[in-house]
């Protein structure tokens, strides 16, 4: 009987600790105000900076502030940012340009611009081949650059159309194609396309993030799912449910826990059981729209871009954003 009693107490002191878990929050909004939507939103934890596409710019946010600290001007269709510290340059694709707007990491100045492809849209640096490679959506190619010289290498027909895309460290790069529901892997020294395989039951795989530890890339899907793949054996483990409209994703490896922000209000927080078993541990709100989001490895914050809008149009696509209402979320534990 003592033990039974013993027992039950254990439980009684257990039960709190557990339900006290630290949840995830929005713990700061920063208000930076400015013209134009947005897109990719990508942290550079060592310089303590978050870099934010505005369509005719970049915004350079001090992470720690909140605030203003430079731009990046005159970008013709601002979207994805690679940021090289080696070379102290920053790279940003344009869009309507057709091109990659080369800055510097110091002064935000740009040195000049290196031919892509149509709707160059994400960016990725490969530090093991030191080079960089744009996503060209309509194009369905990646553009490779030398990121020292500044100069375009060859451009890669990747059969496809490319949304997010991640490196692995190793001299390889992955790439969601949203068409064809795939995953496609370059080789960066080559240069060249070496495997794909199904994202299925996903569709229209658009976000991407990676664990380099267990060999496990996170897509997340517009149809509703976050598709988990062992990126060495090239298929897809398992998927886990997410909110709709994603268009930004995160792995971080301290707490095992990939995210989704997604433009219904939603970000997914999926822990990692075992590398292929996951589970929803949580669903934050967001203001509706708050679909891109970065990753701070080094604090483990959360950026989430975020705005007001106006009246959707009769197309029933979302409604301009609101004049000065545009901030940034830091989410956290």
């Amino acid at each position: 009987m003592i033990h039974r009693f013993l027992s039950v107490l254990s439980l009684a002191a257990v039960t709190p600790l557990i339900a006290q878990a630290p949840q995830y929050h929005i713990a700061h909004t920063y208000e930076l105000g400015g013209d134009g939507s947005w897109d990719y939103v990508v942290p550079d934890p060592p310089n303590h900076r978050v870099y934010i596409a505005r369509q005719n710019r970049l915004m350079v946010v001090d992470s720690d502030k909140g605030t203003l600290v430079g731009e990046v001007a005159g970008i013709q269709g601002a979207h994805g940012t690679a940021i090289v510290s080696s070379a102290g340059r920053g790279f940003a694709t344009e869009g309507q340009g057709k091109s990659v707007a080369m800055f510097d990491l110091k002064t935000f100045q740009t040195l000049g611009r290196i031919p892509a492809a149509e709707d160059a849209d994400a960016i990725v640096y490969d530090p093991a081949s030191n080079r960089v490679f744009t996503l060209n959506g309509d194009a369905h190619s990646s553009t490779v650059i030398d990121p020292k010289a500044g100069a375009l290498i060859t451009n890669i027909q990747l059969g496809g159309k490319p949304e997010y895309g991640a490196s692995a460290g190793d001299g390889k790069v992955y790439a969601n194609l949203t068409d064809t529901a795939e995953i496609v892997e370059i080789d960066g020294k080559s240069a060249t396309v070496t495997r794909r395989w199904p994202t299925a039951p996903c569709k229209q795989p658009v976000s991407m993030a990676i664990d380099t530890v267990h060999h496990r890339l996170f897509s997340g899907c517009r149809s509703g799912v976050m598709a988990v793949s062992d990126y060495q054996a090239g298929k897809i483990v398992t998927t886990v449910p997410i909110g709709t409209g994603v268009d930004g994703a995160g792995y971080d490896a301290a707490s095992a826990n990939a995210f989704a922000s997604n433009a219904d209000g939603t970000l997914t927080v999926i822990h990692q059981d075992s590398p292929d078993q996951y589970h929803v541990a949580q669903t934050v709100t967001t203001p509706i729209g708050s679909r891109n989001m970065g990753l701070d490895t080094s604090t483990h914050r959360l950026f989430v871009a975020a705005a007001k809008f106006g009246p959707a149009p009769a197309n029933g696509k979302r409604g301009p954003v609101l004049p000065n209402s545009f901030s940034l979320l830091v989410i956290e534990r």
